[in-house]
């Protein structure tokens, strides 16, 4: 059966193992944008702890604004600020060259629609991974839809650490700052890239 997931920036390590399983994921266009959530927003684990990175939007429609309508207020220095901190992270990270030469651009460029942003983001980690794993997009919204399996509200700052699904039973690996924070599970995809490069494909 395939799998309906919200959005995501750098969506967490959950994400990436149940989509693995499943190898064919939707991706939910038509929600209405839901604010504190990972749909602008990852998690990463730096010298202080685990620091999130948010995205700033702008809702051209209010709180009625489709998520593939956000847009991505360029109007303050967040890519610089992102990749600094993404850097400042991970360049000790025995694979962070490799996520540098895919993600450094992102940084780079402009972005006008969070939506774009996010799962061009996504088909990178896919094809960088070599997961097996097909990609679409919702064409209206269903609360509760039949023949999905849903995720669309699973991952979220605010249950981080609550779910139970079996799926979820997260394998450790080295994490720069581990020594000093224990193990923490479910941060975004670029700390299990960083950390485990292709090896992170065996431990989703």
């Amino acid at each position: 059966m395939s799998v309906l997931f919200s959005t995501a920036y750098f969506p967490p390590v959950g994400f990436l193992k149940i989509a693995k399983n499943n190898k064919y994921i939707i991706l939910e266009a038509n929600e209405t944008y839901i604010k504190q959530t990972y749909r602008n927003r990852c998690e990463i684990l730096s010298a202080n702890g685990v620091l999130a990175l948010t995205i700033p939007v702008i809702k051209p429609n209010g709180n009625h604004t489709l998520i593939k309508d956000i847009r991505i207020d360029n109007n303050s220095k967040w890519r610089k600020e992102h990749w600094r901190a993404i850097e400042s992270a991970y360049r000790s990270s025995a694979y962070f060259e490799l996520v540098s030469d895919y993600f450094a651009p992102y940084y780079q460029k402009e972005w006008g629609f969070l939506w774009d942003f996010n799962k061009s983001i996504i088909c990178t980690v896919i094809d960088l991974l070599e997961l097996d794993i097909r990609l679409a997009e919702t064409n209206a919204y269903e609360k509760s839809p039949a023949s999905l399996i849903d995720y669309r509200n699973t991952f979220s700052p605010k249950n981080k650490g609550q779910v139970t699904d079996d799926d979820l039973q997260f394998e450790k690996y080295y994490q720069v700052f581990g020594n000093r924070y224990g193990f923490t599970p479910n941060l975004s995809a670029i700390d299990l890239i960083c950390n485990c490069g292709m090896e992170s494909v065996l431990l989703l």
